[in-house]
């Protein structure tokens, strides 16, 4: 459930392995979110000079912008332990005191999608973040007493992509919030270049930028397409991505010009065409894709809604003009939806 010190390593072709070889391992390295960069290099500065542990952190924003790798930069620079966990992986208060427990002197804990902790492990964590104690119950009833423990000093990073989930009381114990926003493409074709060093695959002229532009501004989404891109390069030809063998992997994986994959175009479509733009409520159209309403919501919807081709409405989801020009723009390629 837990991990200490673990630095990222490449074994076997294994994709979760591969994907934490790419992740940077120092502030300087890693691209993009400049403001962010720029107050937590100062916080990380001010808690070294100091030799005090770091203020607690919480990230958000969308999946695959860098939470993670952020924590294991943090425990890089200040040359500490680590110790992460998922929130929903915390069922039992003795989870979290033990982990708790366990932590030495400025360590990390990481605790992703924070916002699905337990109520009952939330509420241990209160005095921990405050005061560094654990109040733990011994006994039921009127035998029952509180035994304190003393905490060494740590830092809790979490992330969370619901910002809005979050308690307020926890949400007010963290010293700094950092909000991360999508990467521009230039930004992304540096972090693809930086990526294909690493897979010591060869990126040939505006290769790098073409996957930027399709990759939804999302560092993990061009990794992905940088893999399979990588694949079709070796396979059916001689090894070096060049613009033409991008565009070549990018149709064979169904990504267009906009960076979406087919069940977003299915989506667009649906809404466009099955129901005449809308407005159609969210359990209607999950029921038309065979898909789970909150997957849309979650998964599909924010990058639709921040490219402005769907809306959301009091009465439900409609098709925007931009998003009516991209179903007009790829439906002959998508003939086979309908």
């Amino acid at each position: 459930m837990t991990d200490r010190f673990l630095a990222p390593v490449l074994e076997d072709g294994s994709e979760d392995e591969l994907e934490r070889s790419l992740r940077p391992r120092r502030l300087d390295d890693f691209v993009g979110q400049e403001r962010v960069k720029e107050q937590l290099e100062i916080a990380l500065a001010a808690t070294k000079q100091r030799g005090e542990a770091l203020d607690h952190v919480l990230l958000a924003g969308p999946p695959g912008l860098g939470k993670t790798s952020l924590a294991y930069i943090v425990r890089e620079e200040l040359g500490v332990g680590i110790r992460t966990v998922a929130g929903p992986a915390l069922e039992r208060k003795g989870d979290m005191a033990a982990i708790l427990t366990g932590l030495e002197e400025r360590d990390v804990l990481f605790v992703d999608e924070i916002h699905r902790l337990n109520r009952t492990i939330e509420e241990i964590l209160y005095p921990a973040l405050e005061d560094f104690r654990l109040d733990i119950v011994v006994g039921q009833g009127p035998a029952a007493r509180t035994l304190t423990l003393d905490l060494p000093k740590f830092t809790l990073i979490g992330a969370t992509t619901r910002t809005g989930l979050l308690t307020t009381p926890l949400r007010d114990r963290f010293g700094m919030t950092f909000r991360l926003d999508l990467y521009s493409g230039d930004e992304l074709a540096r972090i693809v270049r930086r990526s294909a060093r690493i897979l010591d695959v060869e990126v040939t002229g505006g290769a790098a930028d073409e996957i930027a532009r399709r990759s939804r501004g999302t560092p993990r989404i061009a990794n992905r397409i940088l893999r399979r891109v990588r694949d079709v390069a070796e396979v059916r030809h001689e090894g070096v991505v060049t613009p033409e063998i991008a565009a070549e992997a990018l149709r064979l994986l169904e990504v267009d010009e906009a960076g979406l994959e087919r069940f977003d175009r299915e989506l667009l479509h649906a809404i466009a065409i099955k129901f005449d733009g809308g407005p159609v409520g969210l359990s209607t159209l999950a029921a038309a894709l065979g898909e789970e309403a909150e997957t849309i919501e979650d998964v599909y919807e924010p990058y639709l809604l921040q490219l402005g081709f769907v809306q959301r409405t009091p009465r439900g989801r409609t098709i925007t003009k931009l998003g009516r020009a991209h179903v007009g723009a790829t439906l002959d390629a998508d003939t086979s939806l309908f």
